[in-house]
């Protein structure tokens, strides 16, 4: 389960993290990922209406929110990531979801990556400082 620190609850933070991250779309979802520094990464979901009723809903929350907690290990910090479940998410079983996140999750960290350099080399200084 993701603890308190790990979730996002700010629609700013939620707007930023959409408007500004990498995005990689699949069948039963749609991740966002974007790079917050020195920052425990976070995770937002979004399940609207579209995806079923109040029990399908919070079913598919539930399990976003299980398989997120998983790939922390992998990030605990540096990540804010939104999650949005598509209509299709509402009939996926847990692995299809999981495989759905798992390969979303990749290819927004993947893109991440060069961004995350630039920052980086743009940090440090040259040997004329």
């Amino acid at each position: 389960m993701l603890s308190g620190q790990n979730r996002m609850r700010s629609s700013a933070d939620f707007s930023t993290t959409v408007r500004s991250g990498a995005r990689s779309g699949r069948r039963n979802l749609v991740l966002y990922a974007a790079p917050a520094p020195q920052r425990p990464t976070v995770f937002g979901f979004i399940v609207s209406k579209a995806v079923g009723n109040a029990v399908t809903r919070n079913l598919v929350k539930r399990r976003l929110r299980e398989i997120a907690a998983l790939s922390l290990a992998e990030h605990p910090e540096g990540l804010a990531v939104v999650v949005r479940a598509l209509p299709a998410a509402a009939t996926a079983d847990f692995a299809g979801l999981g495989s759905d996140y798992r390969k979303a999750f990749s290819a927004a960290v993947a893109r991440l990556r060069p961004a995350r350099r630039l920052e980086e080399a743009g940090t440090e200084k040259g040997p004329d400082e």
